[in-house]
């Protein structure tokens, strides 16, 4: 299963991890310097949610960023469900 959110559309994205070494200006020292960068990526926050769908009486199962959990308290889980099924998603 991709890690993506089904309503947001949210997944991994690409980035560095830096090393890093010295002492901060800040604190009196010289700088820091990066010493290394390695590839890495960033994940969403996602979940497997089981929602009560009241319309159509049954359970769906959804898979969720924090963010769309938010978005379904705000504009309906029966709304959310149908623009869902007007992009093609089968639910």
């Amino acid at each position: 299963m991709s890690k993506r959110c089904q309503v947001t559309g949210k997944k991994p994205r690409r980035g560095k991890s830096y090393s890093i070494r010295g002492i901060a200006k800040k604190k009196k020292g010289i700088g820091l310097n990066v010493t290394g960068t390695v590839k890495r990526r960033f994940l969403p926050n996602l979940f497997k949610k089981r929602f009560w769908l009241a319309e159509e009486d049954r359970f769906i199962t959804l898979r969720l960023s924090t963010s769309a959990m938010r978005t379904i308290d705000r504009r309906g889980l029966f709304a959310v469900v149908q623009e869902l099924r007007a992009k093609g998603q089968k639910i």
